[in-house]
């Protein structure tokens, strides 16, 4: 098991430096001057000059690159050109929020959809396998924007439940803030509930199709310990993946949903930054969205082998 894992983060290491690679060729060959919008457009020619000198801009690729990632590697992010800020306390904040948030959605979609995939597995092609899968299906092919202005009429306005803005302050702790992110993360929640719910059905049906099933069955055991302890070992391992990948997804990718909560997450810092191009802060915001993906492919690769020990054994 240790060598399992000591080749895991060996590859995760690679994949965040070859990814940190294609961030920083991506970002200099982004369209506009980063000079040009500082300084205005109607800065003289020896005054962009001058910036891309203060900047660093002037130096090779390879020497930008080489300095960027060793600062990054130290904590020092620069400075953001538009908001004239550092940038690490800055992302920092927006990671911590953007976890809360993630955090709280997870807590909801995951049992939620494992629950309703198994469900409907073990009831193919019955009245609640349609029920689930059609419902599943009608919610997830709503823009988000569509879902959470649903609910925030519903649960803000009509019955006051929850609040409708999701601005968080500065340092609010988790437990003053989850009031706030209920609302965002049931709206994640219900994104992600169609594609968790299908895959571990589809999981589930084709376990119980397997030969070991049925010698396990014709032996005796108890129908309950077949399903918990043999078939859903198996027939989760593809959510497995698909809950790392909606992970990386959580931290960074809830532009729309951050938006009509006015959440203060990753994903409207990414969208400002873009906006701005303002390339150390995007570099920065995409690199932990980098981070994040390579550290939730981990613990995937850790939950792959408990569930199935033949993984790390091959």
């Amino acid at each position: 098991m240790a060598r399992y894992f000591l080749r895991r983060i060996g590859l995760l290491l690679l994949t965040v430096a070859l990814t940190s690679l294609i961030v920083f060729v991506i970002t200099q060959y982004l369209p506009g001057d980063v000079c040009r919008i500082i300084l205005g457009r109607e800065a003289g020619d020896a005054a962009v000059a001058d910036c891309r000198v203060d900047l660093g801009l002037d130096d090779p690729l390879p020497v930008q690159y080489f300095r960027w990632l060793a600062n990054f590697a130290q904590g020092d992010w620069g400075t953001s050109y538009s908001v004239k800020a550092e940038i690490f306390p800055v992302v920092m904040q927006r990671t911590r929020n953007s976890l809360m948030l993630a955090a709280v959605t997870l807590v909801m979609a995951v049992p939620l959809s494992i629950l309703l995939g198994v469900l409907a597995g073990l009831n193919e092609n019955k009245g609640v396998d349609h029920v689930i899968s059609v419902g599943s299906l009608a919610v997830v092919g709503l823009p988000e924007f569509v879902t959470g202005i649903v609910l925030i009429q519903l649960f803000a306005f009509k019955w006051k439940l929850f609040p409708a803005n999701s601005s968080i302050r500065v340092e609010t702790p988790f437990w003053e803030a989850l009031p706030m992110l209920i609302l965002p993360a049931l709206t994640a929640t219900l994104v992600l509930l169609a594609y968790i719910a299908r895959l571990t059905r589809a999981g589930v049906v084709e376990e119980l199709k397997q030969p070991y099933v049925r010698t396990a069955t014709l032996k005796g055991l108890p129908r309950r310990m077949v399903i918990f302890k043999h078939v859903l070992r198996n027939a989760l391992l593809p959510t497995v993946t698909v809950l790392a990948i909606s992970f990386g997804w959580l931290i960074s990718g809830l532009i729309v949903v951050e938006n009509v909560f006015n959440y203060p997450g990753l994903g409207r810092l990414l969208a400002f930054a873009i906006d701005r191009r303002d390339l150390p802060l995007l570099q920065a915001v995409t690199m932990i969205t980098v981070v994040g993906y390579a550290l939730a492919n981990l613990l995937a690769d850790m939950a792959y082998a408990w569930l199935n020990p033949r993984i790390r054994l091959e």
